[in-house]
């Protein structure tokens, strides 16, 4: 891994614990008179969603960027100039980093092993696309989830401000939640195979070696089944929620908050 790199994951890893720990308290007790009525777990928490907000619209809409104007990418999926991509995922294991030490610090409260074994398995893939540079086009692909992350977030701070999910603000973000969350993750996943299973039997496939394509095949078909599944759960949420069939139950029956808010 190059110095830059190095750098940058640093840079990343410290720079988004300086925003949970000092940022998002100050900005979200300005936004907000809730924030400051919150127990501390959840204070935790919120600020840990926060900055998971704002690393997905960084990355991706880097993504967005690399996939539009990068020609090099775009050209040899698997060896093309990873130049660019290898700043985005440097980013992204800065904050897989970060989020691994907040679960570790605040287990009792945040704990969840599914994401820890997720974090890991991101950093072992993420690892190829830093170390040799492989796979950019690919590795840059599955950043484009991200842009679901926002609303799936946003819909945890409307409940745990208490916001009727019957509420104009709560079912629009609801509906949004549910279209970026198919966009980003079900409606390009026959593309993104497509191209993956263009590139099988090719030099550039062979090139890659056992591990590397066994470390890109088997995390990516694993995240696209938790993707289908969250996908019918978002679904059927959205469509309670605009019949108003929601509200006939108790809250503690509602579906799950602690929807993946974490990068793919």
């Amino acid at each position: 891994m190059d110095t830059r790199e190095l750098s940058v994951v640093a840079g990343s890893f410290i720079g988004f614990q300086l925003f949970f720990s000092g940022i998002s308290p100050l900005v979200s007790s300005t936004l907000t008179e809730g924030y400051g009525k919150l127990p501390p777990h959840k204070l935790n928490e919120w600020n840990s969603r926060l900055v998971s907000t704002v690393h997905a619209l960084i990355v991706g809409l880097f993504c967005l960027y690399i996939l539009w104007f990068d020609d090099a990418v775009n050209a040899d999926p698997v060896w093309g100039d990873p130049n660019l991509v290898k700043l985005n995922v440097a980013i992204t294991c800065g904050y897989l980093l970060y989020d691994l030490l907040l679960l570790a610090c605040n287990w009792s409260t945040m704990g969840d092993s599914f994401f820890v074994c997720h974090h890991l398995a991101a950093l072992y893939a993420y690892g190829y696309v830093l170390t040799r540079g492989v796979l950019p086009y690919f590795a840059n692909f599955r950043l484009i989830s991200e842009l679901s992350t926002p609303f799936v977030n946003q819909r945890w701070f409307f409940d745990v401000l208490a916001y009727p999910r019957s509420h104009r603000l709560v079912v629009a973000n609801g509906v949004a939640m549910a279209v970026a969350f198919f966009l980003v993750r079900i409606a390009v996943m026959p593309p993104y195979w497509a191209k993956v299973f263009g590139t099988f039997g090719t030099p550039a496939f062979e090139r890659l070696g056992l591990g590397a394509q066994v470390a890109w095949i088997v995390s990516c078909v694993c995240l696209d089944i938790l993707n289908v599944v969250w996908m019918y759960k978002i679904a059927r949420g959205c469509y309670k929620v605009i019949t108003g069939s929601s509200g006939k139950k108790k809250a503690s029956k509602a579906q799950p908050n602690h929807m993946n808010n974490h990068t793919d």
